[in-house]
């Protein structure tokens, strides 16, 4: 993973989109230490104003972010302990980071589940007695207890049919316009992006190929594998002609192919206000 570079303001949704494999998740866990980064800057200001370098960060400050910064998973059973109730699983953090006295937990738990359209009557129950769209509410929830700033979705809503991801999508921009959180949205889905985005960032074989509005991307993109994404997405309704775009039919250069894939990193260029797009061979 290389030439990666943005920023996220407060309150924003910029959505990570490719292909599996172009390292999104490689990227947001970065961002969060979840993995070590070998090089490069993260630079994050906390709630207070301060600025911390989260790949420099000590422990103490380590802690801090994590308070912060949350991950919403990808798989939202897997990553819910299968031994503890709900209750639990969203009380935990608190208790580690000491933000709570012990009776005023299970109001906060109460409230954080009501916040996702969950009940006290779930409080007791474990993981495996929960619908494949209540998961996600309960990671939402957990992401949610320490009140952070910024919270990094990958794929939370990918193993969902329609349905259920509208409702999770409503949820988490209902929470963002509440509590002006920003969300690095992690996805391949190019629909969901356009409803919950603000703006896209399109990557592809370890790197940002283009960036810019949402608006801006979908509607005029400019690199080769941005026009292969969007033609990719199906139209269900027949009656909706799909906008033709001039397509290059020749295979993106692949890390799979390595005669055909040049790491070169080329520059940026741009194509309006706040929309560059890396130039090709």
């Amino acid at each position: 993973m290389d030439g990666i570079s943005f920023d996220l303001n407060e309150g924003e949704t910029l959505a990570l989109v490719g292909e599996s494999g172009c390292g999104k998740t490689t990227a947001g866990r970065a961002l969060m230490r979840a993995i070590p980064p070998t090089d490069g800057e993260v630079h994050f200001t906390m709630r207070d104003g301060s600025r911390i370098d989260a790949i420099e960060a000590t422990a103490e400050q380590q802690l801090d972010l994590r308070q912060e910064m949350q991950l919403i998973f990808q798989d939202p059973f897997g990553s819910l302990d299968p031994r503890m109730t709900v209750g639990r699983i969203i009380a935990e953090p608190m208790i580690i980071h000491g933000e709570a006295k012990k009776e005023e937990i299970r109001q906060r738990v109460l409230g954080l589940l009501e916040r996702v359209d969950l009940g006290a009557e779930h409080l007791s129950r474990y993981p495996h007695a929960f619908s494949g769209g209540q998961r996600p509410r309960i990671c939402i929830a957990r992401a949610l207890r320490l009140n952070p700033s910024l919270i990094i979705a990958d794929e939370s809503v990918a193993a969902l049919d329609v349905t259920i991801q509208a409702q999770v999508i409503n949820l988490l921009m209902d929470l963002q316009a509440e509590e002006n959180i920003s969300f690095l949205f992690i996805s391949h889905d190019m629909a969901v992006v356009e409803r919950i985005a603000h703006r896209v960032a399109v990557m592809y074989a370890g790197e940002i190929v283009e960036i810019g509005h949402r608006r801006a991307v979908f509607s005029s993109p400019q690199h080769s594998y941005t026009k292969k994404l969007l033609a990719s997405v199906p139209v269900a309704d027949p009656r909706q002609r799909r906008i033709d775009r001039a397509i290059k039919t020749d295979e993106v250069p692949s890390v799979i192919h390595p005669i055909s894939f040049k790491p070169v990193h080329l520059p940026f260029r741009q194509v309006k206000d706040n929309h560059f797009v890396r130039e090709e061979l």
